[in-house]
This record gives structure tokens, sequence and C-alpha cells, in this order.
């Protein structure tokens, strides 16, 4: 409780003082706000232009952090969570992971088998900066960009040079990589290579089986350039990915139920473009990106040696694309683009091989009334195969009041179309006797298990479900930038989101067995609301040191409006554990959708100095949140429905010389874990990095 009154208070005298700037840093001198980014308007623009809330993690952050993974990166960014739900995702605004559209070098990956993307499949090693762009993105990037955008933009081959890393740490954790650049004219080759295995580790050693099961996993990925000309630029991008894991847990009580066995995991993607420049103020980009992933997992009864689960999960991914690139003067900027989309899954719990497809097309002006004033309104439309189609338009603006200080707003609409889960699914599950059926499957299964004498009872009738339509927000962002002459900045972002036809798990009838039949239908309206703050300063202890402190943090209000609604006519009841007293419950009481902090603060010092020294400090605080409804009420309002907030340090040190940099560091240094609530965080990691650059 102390602890979080102060972070409470430290929160928000930073954001009175607004004295305070950009926490995306990746040297220790304050970030130029001239830097190129390319996601927010898929051109390359000025950040610090943009009318829309982006910031970027440079490679030399990256580095000084000593991170290995995605995940690791993004869960010290201000208003980044990373949750545990069938992986390792990320939440933004207050928004589920299968909200945020992740890229890599501006193509989308694939393999959400439940939702969720799973982070920790990307290494860091031959990244050149991440981009995150928060707030719906579905006038460029159509359905998964609702909450926003993360881009991971790798190294290009634009010179030679080379670099070998090795990290070994606690859990038997080993990372080994090697990125090397080769440039003789105008051909350019780069090749990535990394090897990541862990032992696992185990928060439950009282029980059978690992937290997290140990595993290997290898990334491969080369590039290719050809600059014909100064106009024409031929690149090919590809990436190979591949995991094993060694899985083993209980199903029940006693040896018997020991249940034990292999998973694997492969991806690839292959990415040719061209670009070619008709003239300085016309170009043309065509891609064809196409990538695959795959799941197998075979488990087996320990004693008996007996099958039993074995599945698998397979989907595809090709979209060509044509993009232009138009400038009439320098007050009129169009971007627009066509492209057609074919995925398809194949899992052990569809029928059969399911199909989509997309056609879309998008249009962005930017308009430039004066040097102060920056407007850009955009739009895509959706034709998709299995749902109504989709039109997605947003507005942005920005306004200079003062060298100093300016001001931006941006409003739009994002949508997240239903995944193949959500249509298509049939799945029995044998041990605990429910059913789970994809809207499309539901009626013609329900049906089937009627005639077979299964069903007691059904709550809804199928007909009643209609089509399952798109989620879809309408989002609204303001914010200002102000920095003075001192060197102190500050960004301030205001955000509200209203959400549309939110897909939700429905009860549709109840087994002869007691369990329930399980669909999919729209049903809720919520919204998500709030603030972030940013800051930084360098600060000069003398010629040869340098240290850059920064801090953020986010306000978050994350409710369901029919919820607020029953609440306000007195329609909500809980009894009271020690009285059984039944009693209404109050607005006040009610804590919002569960997963979601109120608070969360991150603080940050980067040491650098001319000899080579560099150390970091980083902690995050993140406030408590709702984890499951006790008293069967269907909302969170009861403390002990809550996990407790929590504080997390990090630390590294490290020192370079000529081309040879060795590095230690500690991740959570007091060893915080939380095994029943938090499996994620494995306790306290220490690790010890070297690296070396082979040439420039």
């Amino acid at each position: 409780m102390v602890l979080s009154k102060v972070i409470n208070y430290l929160f928000f005298s930073v954001l009175a003082y607004g004295a305070w700037g950009q926490t995306n840093q990746d040297t220790l001198k304050a970030r130029d706000l001239n830097e190129i980014v390319v996601t927010a308007t898929r051109s390359e623009r000025l950040m610090g232009a943009l009318p829309m809330p982006v910031s970027v993690v440079g490679s030399k952050q990256i580095k000084a952090m000593g991170s290995l993974r995605l995940n690791d990166v993004l869960s010290e960014q201000t208003g980044l969570f990373i949750v545990n739900d069938h992986g390792n995702g990320v939440q933004i605004q207050g928004f589920n992971p299968d909200y945020t559209l992740i890229l890599v070098d501006g193509e989308p990956l694939i393999g959400r088998t439940a939702g969720t993307m799973e982070l920790s499949r990307l290494a860091v090693g031959n990244i050149k900066q991440i981009e995150i762009v928060k707030g719906p993105s579905s006038s460029l990037y159509g359905s998964e960009a609702l909450a926003g955008v993360i881009n991971i933009i790798t190294e290009n081959p634009n010179t030679t040079k080379g670099t070998i890393s090795t990290r070994y740490g606690a859990n038997q954790t080993s990372d080994i990589s090697g990125n090397v650049s080769l440039r003789k004219r105008k051909i350019g080759l780069s090749l990535f290579v990394n090897r990541y295995a862990s032992g696992g580790y185990d928060l439950s050693p009282d029980s059978f089986g690992q937290t997290v099961s140990p595993f290997q996993s290898y990334t491969f990925q080369p590039k290719f350039s050809v600059q014909f000309s100064d106009k024409t630029k031929f690149l090919v991008s590809s990436r190979f990915f591949a995991e094993n894991q060694d899985n083993a847990f209980s199903v029940g009580n006693g040896v018997e139920n020991n249940v034990s066995g292999s998973g694997k995991v492969k991806e690839f993607s292959i990415n040719p473009s061209l670009t070619h420049k008709f003239n300085k103020k016309f170009s043309l980009i065509t891609r064809l990106y196409t990538t695959a992933y795959r799941t197998d997992s075979k488990l087996n009864y320990q004693q008996s040696g007996k099958d039993y689960d074995q599945t698998f999960f397979e989907q595809t991914f090709l979209r060509p694309e044509i993009q232009t690139n138009l400038t009439l003067n320098e007050k009129n900027i169009i971007t627009a683009g066509v492209g057609l989309i074919e995925e398809s899954v194949e899992a052990t719990r569809y029928d059969d091989l399911k199909r989509f497809r997309t056609k879309y097309g998008f249009v962005q002006y930017e308009y430039f009334p004066t040097s102060k004033l920056h407007f850009i309104f955009g739009s895509r439309y959706d034709a998709h195969s299995a749902y109504s189609n989709k039109l997605s338009p947003k507005i942005s603006a920005r306004y200079e009041l003062t060298p100093q200080l300016a001001i931006r707003a941006s409003a739009g609409v994002g949508f997240k179309a239903p995944d193949f889960r959500q249509l298509y699914l049939n799945f029995n599950n044998a041990v605990a006797g429910y059913s789970v059926f994809g809207s499309q499957e539901l009626a013609i299964n329900l049906n089937r298990l009627q005639k077979e004498g299964q069903i007691s009872e059904v709550f809804i009738n199928p007909v009643d479900f209609g089509t399952l339509r798109p989620e879809s927000s309408t989002a609204l962002n303001i914010g200002a930038h102000f920095s003075n002459e001192n060197g102190f900045k500050t960004t301030l972002n205001i955000f509200r989101n209203d959400i549309t036809d939110l897909i939700e798990t429905q009860a549709v009838a109840r087994k002869t067995n007691g369990q329930s039949v399980f669909s999919y239908r729209n049903i809720n309206k919520v919204f998500t609301q709030g603030l972030e703050i940013d800051g930084s300063k360098v600060v000069e202890l003398n010629t040869a040191i340098k240290i850059q402190v920064s801090l953020g943090g986010q306000y978050l209000q994350a409710k369901d409006k029919a919820v607020i609604k029953k609440l306000g006519e007195g329609k909500v009841f809980r009894r009271d554990p020690e009285t059984l007293v039944t009693e209404r419950v109050p607005k006040s009481d009610y804590g919002g959708l569960l997963g979601r902090s109120v608070y969360s603060v991150n603080a940050k010092a980067f040491l650098e100095t001319k000899s080579g020294w560099t150390a970091t400090l980083r902690t995050i605080y993140r406030g408590k949140y709702g984890i499951a409804d006790r008293n069967s009420n269907a909302i969170l309002d009861a403390d002990n429905e809550y996990v407790k907030g929590y504080l997390l340090w990090n630390v590294s040190v490290g020192k370079t010389y000529k081309k040879m940099t060795s590095q230690a560091g500690i991740d959570n240094i007091f060893g915080f874990t939380d095994a029943i609530n938090i499996p994620n965080i494995a306790g306290r990691l220490a690790w010890v990095r070297f690296s070396f650059d082979i040439g420039k």
C-alpha cells in the first residue's frame, strides 16, 4: 500500500511538472525528433512531425538492456504490458494481445493459435529499431491493428560489417547469434543466425513438470538487395524459425496421470519487393509476401505410453500488394495501394481446410496548409469472403503552437475480423465433457448432439446468433509535445476507445452430462480510456560521463458499458463471504475488465562514458489487476479477485574495448515471483554477454 502511494505520487508529480520527454531513446543523447520512421504512414516521415502517437526503441538501447527476445524489450516500454495467455503477448491501451498487429519489416507475422502472438519467437540481435504506433491503424493495415501496430525493422545490407554475440544466464539459458552484412557496389547480402535455448524453470516444484519446459529455437534471416540504379531497387527478405520443446505435466492426481511429449514450431516467410522511382515525385513499390506457420504436439501418458493428445495447427498467408507514393507538391502527398490476401488454416480441431480471401485498397492524403499545420486523411476498404465488408477511415492533425510546444490529435475507426477459431472451431473436450463450436459450425453440430440425445436444454437458438461481425472501435487520441532549450522534453497522450460488437464466448446449451456447449457471438460494448506521459533528461556529470534518466507512466480505465448500466440500475449483487448477507454492488467497487492495471510506471537510467563503460538501471511497476470472478456475480468487485501490484528491478553493466564488448546483468534483482498468477516471470535471472565486431 505504501509503495503504491509512492508510485502514484511520483507519477502525478511528473505529469504536473510537464518537463520531461521521450523515453524511447537509443543513445544517451536526447532523441532527435527528425528521426525517420515508416510504420505510421507506410512511407518515410520525420517522427517529430507526425500527428499520431509514435515511439521508437533503437538498437543501442536494446543492446544496453542486454535483451534477448522481443517480449523483453516491449515489457519496459510505457503503456505496454506482457500478458501470458497461450504465449507471451502485448497489451496496448487496455486491448488484449490479439488486437495488436505485429510486423517484421512491414509484413505481418501469423500463428495466433489462440489469439496471442508469441513474442518470444523474435530475436533482437539484428533489429535496427522497433516502431510502436498506438491507436487504431486499420486505415492502413486492416484487421488486427485495432489497438496499434508494432513494426520490427531489421538491418539492411548497406555496409560491410559483422558481429558475433553470445550470452549465458540463469536456468541454463544460452543465446548465440551472428550477424554479417556484405556490400559490394550495387549488391548487398546480409545473414542473421541465432540459437536460443533454455533448461526451463519451475515455480511449483511440488507438482510434476516445469512451469516452462526446456526448449531450443533457431532463427535464420537472410537478406539480398540489388540497387540496379538510383531509381530502381530490388530487395528479398526472408525468415526461417524452428523451435523444439520438451513438455511434461500432470492432468490429475497420481503418477498414472503424468503426461510428457514433444512440441515443435516451424515458421517460414519470404518477401521480394521492387521499388522504382519514376521521378522525384512519383514512386511505385510492388511486394509479394508469403509465409507459413505450423505447430505439432504429441503427448503420451508416461506410465502406459498410451496417447494422451496429438495435435497440429498449420496456417498459410499470401499477399501481393502494389503501393504508390505521389508528391503533388510540398503541401500535398498521396499514398495509395491495393492488395489481395489469401490465407488458410488446417488444424486438428477444424473439420477440414479453411480459407479466407480479402481484397483491399487504401489511400492516405497528407496536407500541409502551413509550415506549422499538418493533416493526414486516410481510409481503407476490406472486402472479406467470410464476413461483411469494412471501411476504416482516420484523420490526424498536428499544430505547432510555438517552437517548443506542438499539439496533435487523431480520430479513427479500427476493426478486428473474426478469426478461424471463432468461425470454424469444432472441439469436444473428452476429459471435461464440454464442447466449443465456431459460429459457422454451431447449428449443424448442435443439431447432431440433439439427435444423439446429448442435449438437455438449449439456452439460445443458434438462429438468433446471426452472422458474426468484425469487432470495431472508434478512437480518439489527443496529445502534446513540449521541449525547451535546457533539453527537457515531455510527451503526453490522452486516449479513448469505444468498442462495439465485441466477440465473446457464449453458453448455448447444456449437455446431459451437466457441461455446456459454447460458441461465439457479438454482444458487449466496452471502452478503454486513459493517459500516458513519457519523459527524459540527459545529465552531464562531466565531459566524460553522461546519464540519461527517463520516467513514463500510464493511467487506464477499461470497463464494460452494460455492467455500468446494470450497476446504475442496482441490478448487480454480491454475498459477503463472512456474514452471508447479500448486497448491491456500488459503481465505485467495479474494477473493470480483467487483466488491466489502472496505474503503471517505468523509470530508467542509462550511463555512458567516453572510456567505454555503460550501465543501466531500470524499474517497472505494474499496479494491481483483476484475475478472476471469485464471488460468481460476473464482474470484478472484490479484493480477492485481484493480483497485487509488483515492482521489478533490472540492472546491467558493460565495457567496450576496441571491438570487444563484455556485459553482465541481473533481471528481476529481488527475485519477485507469483507462480499461480504470473507464471511468465521466472524470478532472478543473472547473465553475462560477450560480443565482437568483425569489422565495418
